[in-house]
């Protein structure tokens, strides 16, 4: 119905998210480096303050990295029922503009305000209004991107970092994308980066010179993605009810495991929490999976997927140990645990008492 009419698509990125929600809520952490994770010696940094990210501290850096980056570092557990609350406050602000909201996580989504509720005249203006609202009403600051497709949006609410705003129009979009380096391309990685750069694909200038014929031989399926989004192409759909592919929860172990009752009561513990997510949300799937990191930094999974569905904690709890002891004798110590749970189905549970024979 919107081929010949250009949309207008926000991306709203919250900034430092986690962080920020504890520096409001804790007045003595205003201003200072905080890092939100476990500051023990195996933990992780979740989500960093600005003040934080000029020493190199970042998320998903170990702890005692940050820790040495950043000797003042001041170290909160994560509150996650409390960032869930917040978030739901700025959800509740987005659907006054729009139905189109695709959430990508507790602290950003994709809106499309080709019709905005409200009858504001421009996405640039609607993206203030909520960022605004989003400070009045949680004392948080948000950054926006806005622009005729998600890849573009979700691109240039970078650009302005923090609490700004940066519109790439229709008649820009693949003008920025040219002058842009592929390692800063959304959804490339390091490792595609590296290959990119090996090809002496640098910027979007080179991808765009490159044939969708080379881009298909050397990327495979990816290769018209590429191709596309060196045009400043994309389009994919803000979709409201984009279904969550799967749920998992992982810990990483104070000291190395070899017992197989210690290890057991973690993988028990994990299993629990994915089990009340999945209970809470009505969301049930037909996958398993365990992740183990061992002390070497090696890593290995185990799946199984069952007939039905994984209708039941007790279920989830068997499948899990049950992959857990496919992997022993264990000869080396085991320093994290994961399960997850995917293959979702889009109907209630059904209540089969299912064989775990096989």
């Amino acid at each position: 119905m919107r081929e010949h009419v250009a949309r207008k698509i926000i991306h709203v990125d919250m900034d430092a998210f986690y962080a920020s929600v504890e520096q409001r809520d804790d007045p003595e952490l205003r201003g200072k480096p905080v890092a939100v994770g476990h500051g023990a010696k195996r933990g992780v940094v979740a989500a960093a303050s600005y003040e934080a990210r000029k020493f190199g501290v970042r998320s998903a850096m170990p702890s005692t990295t940050a820790m040495r980056n950043c000797t003042d570092l001041i170290f909160v557990r994560p509150r996650f029922d409390v960032y869930k609350s917040v978030s739901n406050q700025i959800r509740n602000i987005f659907a006054e503009y729009t139905p189109l909201i695709e959430p990508l996580s507790l602290d950003e989504a994709y809106l499309d305000v080709t019709e905005n509720l409200r009858g504001l005249p421009t996405a640039s203006d609607t993206a203030a209004e909520i960022r605004r609202r989003i400070f009045d009403e949680t004392g948080l600051t948000a950054s926006a991107g806005i622009s005729y497709n998600k890849f573009l949006a979700k691109l240039a609410s970078d650009m302005r970092k923090p609490n700004g705003q940066f519109v790439i129009p229709p008649q820009k979009g693949a003008e920025f994308i040219e002058g842009l380096p592929v390692a800063k391309f959304h959804g490339v990685g390091k490792v595609t980066a590296e290959k990119l750069n090996a090809l002496g694909i640098l910027t979007g200038a080179d991808l765009k010179a490159k044939s969708l014929n080379f881009l298909e031989q050397n990327f495979g399926k990816s290769g018209p993605w590429y191709y596309a989004i060196a045009r400043g192409e994309d389009h994919r759909e803000v979709q409201p009810n984009r279904q969550r592919k799967s749920s998992g929860s992982e810990t990483t172990f104070h000291e190395d495991r070899f017992a197989p009752a210690d290890i057991e009561a973690g993988v028990l513990e994990m299993a629990d929490d994915v089990w009340e997510w999945c209970d809470k949300n009505q969301s049930f799937g037909s996958t398993v999976t365990v992740k183990i990191k061992y002390s070497d930094f090696r890593i290995i999974t185990r799946s199984r997927t069952i007939a039905g569905l994984i209708n039941s904690r007790e279920l989830l709890r068997e499948l899990s140990l049950g992959l857990t002891r496919s992997t022993y004798p264990v000869s080396t110590g085991i320093r994290l645990v994961g399960v997850s749970v995917s293959s979702f189905q889009q109907r209630e549970p059904a209540q089969l008492d299912l064989p775990l024979s096989g």
